[in-house]
C-alpha cells in the first residue's frame, strides 16, 4: 500500500481552522505525515500572519510540509516588491486591495490600515515596515506544483492538453472554466482548490478541496493512498468518491 499523503485546501487566514485540520492529520498519520498545502494562505480571514507563521514554523521544525503557490499568495508577494506589481490576469478595475479579493484584510492583519485618499506608495511603505521579511521570503519560495506517481497537486488546475512539465504558472494558479469543463482523464489525478465548492468534490479526473474557508466555511483536510481519497472529519476518514 502506498504511503499516505495529506492535503489541505485554501486557508485564507483561518488559523484556528488550520490548527484543527493539522490536528486531524496528526491523529490519522502522525507528526511525520507529508502534507501538501494547496495555496491561498492569506486574504479575507482574520489571521493571515498567523497562518504564515504556523507554516514557516512547521517547515523549520523539519515537518514534511509542501507549500504550493496560490493566486492570492502571488498577489501579496508582488505587492511587497520594491515597486508593487499588479497581476494582469485580474479583470480591469480589480486589484489585490479590491474588497472582493481581500488584500486590505491581510494588510490590516499586519497593522497596515488606510483611509480614503491614501496614496499607494504610502500604504506600500507601511506594509514594507510591518510585514516580516521572513513572510515575504516564504511567499517568494512557494512552488506551483507537486507530483506523486499518480497525482499532481496544484492550486487552481492545469491547462488541458498541455504536458504537466510544460504547464505555465499563470494557469496553475488562476485557471477555471477550461479546466473544469474537461471530463476525460488528465495525465494524473489533479488535486486542487481555488474555486469554492459547497463540499470537497471528486470529479473522476480531478478533486477540488476548496470548501470555502475564506468565507467562514469549514477548511478541508484530505488523505490520499494512491488515487484513493478520504476527507478527514472529526470522527475520522470519510471516503470521497467520484460524483
Amino acid at each position: 500500500m502506498p504511503s499516505p499523503i495529506y492535503a489541505i485546501g485554501d486557508i485564507h487566514g483561518q488559523l484556528e481552522m488550520l490548527d484543527e485540520a493539522l490536528a486531524r492529520i496528526e491523529a490519522d498519520g502522525g507528526k511525520d505525515a507529508r502534507i501538501v498545502f494547496l495555496g491561498d494562505y492569506t486574504d479575507r480571514g482574520p489571521d493571515s500572519p498567523g497562518v504564515i507563521d504556523r507554516l514557516i514554523a512547521g517547515q523549520q521544525a523539519g515537518r514534511d510540509w509542501i507549500t504550493l503557490l496560490g493566486n492570492h499568495d502571488r498577489m501579496f508577494s508582488w505587492f511587497m516588491e520594491e515597486v508593487p506589481r499588479h497581476d494582469p490576469h485580474l479583470l480591469i478595475g480589480y486589484h489585490w486591495l479590491h474588497e472582493k479579493l481581500g488584500g486590505s484584510d491581510t494588510l490590516a492583519n499586519y497593522g497596515a490600515t488606510y483611509k480614503d485618499r491614501t496614496r499607494l506608495e504610502d500604504l506600500h511603505a507601511e506594509a514594507k515596515r510591518l510585514v516580516p521579511q521572513a513572510h515575504v521570503d516564504f511567499l517568494g519560495a512557494l512552488r506551483p506544483m507537486y507530483e506523486t506517481e499518480e497525482i499532481a497537486f496544484v492550486h487552481a488546475g492545469i491547462k488541458p492538453g498541455v504536458p504537466l512539465a510544460e504547464q505555465q504558472e499563470n494557469d496553475l494558479i488562476w485557471i477555471r472554466q477550461s479546466f473544469h469543463e474537461v471530463t476525460t482523464p488528465h495525465p494524473k489525478l489533479i488535486v486542487h482548490g481555488h474555486t469554492v465548492v459547497k463540499q470537497p468534490s471528486h470529479y473522476g479526473n480531478r478533486i477540488n478541496l476548496d470548501s470555502g474557508a475564506g468565507y467562514d466555511r469549514p477548511l478541508t483536510a484530505a488523505v490520499f493512498e494512491g488515487r484513493e481519497c478520504w476527507v478527514l472529519e472529526p470522527e475520522g476518514r470519510r471516503a470521497l468518491t467520484p460524483n
